[in-house]
C-alpha cells in the first residue's frame, strides 16, 4: 500500500510540469529582436551637445555623413525633437576610434 502512495505522489508531483496548464514549456521561447535601422547620418553643421538645449555647449562639431546610431528620443516642452545619439569620432591613444554621445537637434 505504501508503495502505491509513493508512486501517485511522485506522479502528481512530475506530471503537471509537462501538461499544458502545469507551468513549464517544453518549447523554448523565440527571441525576440528589435530590428535594427540604418544609421542616422548628420547633417553639415551639425554639433553633438552635451544638453538637450540650444545654448548648450558643444562636444564635438560633425562632418556631413558622420554616421549616428540614436539611442532614445525627447521632445522638449518648447516642441523641438532632439535624439540622443552614439558616433565614432577621433582617434584615441593607440586603441582606435573613440566613442561619444550626445544630443542633436532633429
Amino acid at each position: 500500500m505504501p508503495l502505491r502512495w509513493a508512486w501517485v505522489l511522485g506522479f502528481a508531483l512530475l506530471a503537471p510540469v509537462a501538461l499544458p496548464a502545469g507551468g513549464a514549456d517544453l518549447r523554448l521561447p523565440s527571441p525576440r529582436r528589435r530590428g535594427r535601422a540604418a544609421p542616422l547620418l548628420s547633417s553639415p553643421g551639425d554639433d553633438l551637445q552635451v544638453t538637450p538645449l540650444q545654448q548648450a555647449p558643444s562636444l564635438v562639431k560633425l562632418t556631413a555623413g558622420t554616421p549616428m546610431e540614436v539611442l532614445r528620443h525627447w521632445t522638449a516642452p518648447d516642441g523641438q525633437r532632439w535624439a540622443y545619439v552614439q558616433v565614432l569620432c577621433g582617434y584615441g591613444f593607440g586603441v582606435g576610434q573613440i566613442l561619444k554621445r550626445g544630443w542633436i537637434n532633429v
